[in-house]
């Protein structure tokens, strides 16, 4: 095997540039999903069942059909339904939200309704109004909770943000296949990315249980 490739040329640079933008489109993608989450989670534990209904509807339909296909949906069917144009990293950003939104919901739920009833009843007998409750009390609280479930999706949304090749935007999977058409180093190339993955992913990870511990979550277990 030979890795030599690697500083031929621009090659480095153009994978580095490639993972900055896979980046970009993770941390873009997550942010919105967790403003997904956080509205279905919402509409879950809502007394309104219609709000209900379409969380439901809504987490149904993006944890059982695949990236895959909603990444083909957003990119060619906007255009088709709606008449516009679209642009291949912003649908992909959009559909990377959309999909990670549901598991975030359920991460967010889990959280929010791990936290003590009793606290809702004595904010509410403060006479804080149920939302007020949850935005001052429950919520911080369940935020300490969901950051090692939250930042396993974060990994997860990185690796699926490979499929954005699919849709022609050009991040490091990508990439990595226009460099292999020029220079034919496929296993090279591909052992490559994936060790930049990694590396990524655990930096991911090691922010995340970085951040668990400044907030000492889990400390009641121990």
């Amino acid at each position: 095997m030979d890795f030599s490739w690697i500083f031929e040329g621009n090659t480095l640079d153009l994978l580095l540039m490639a993972l900055g933008r896979t980046i970009f489109y993770t941390l873009t993608g997550f942010v919105i999903s967790s403003i997904i989450g956080l509205l279905v989670a919402l509409g879950q534990i809502s007394r309104s069942s219609i709000t209900t209904w379409l969380a439901e509807a809504y987490i149904s339909w993006f944890r059982s059909t695949p990236l895959l296909v909603q990444l083909v949906l957003v990119y060619y069917g906007l255009p088709v339904l709606l008449g516009i144009n679209t642009i291949a990293w912003v649908c992909g950003i959009i559909a990377l939200g959309m999909y990670s939104g549901a598991y975030m919901s359920q991460i967010i739920r889990g959280a929010i309704i791990s936290i003590d009833k009793g606290q809702m009843e004595a904010g509410r007998s403060l006479g804080y109004s149920y939302w007020a409750v949850m935005r001052k009390i429950i919520v911080p609280q369940a935020i300490r909770r969901m950051i090692a479930p939250a930042t396993n999706e974060f990994i997860s949304l990185t690796k699926n943000s490979s499929l954005l090749s699919t849709i022609t935007v050009i991040e490091l999977f990508r990439e990595a296949n226009t460099i292999i058409a020029t220079n034919f180093r496929t296993i090279e190339v591909y052992l490559v990315v994936a060790i930049l993955y990694y590396l990524t992913n655990n930096i991911i990870g090691m922010a995340g249980a970085l951040l668990e511990k400044r907030l000492k979550t889990g400390d009641e277990l121990k």
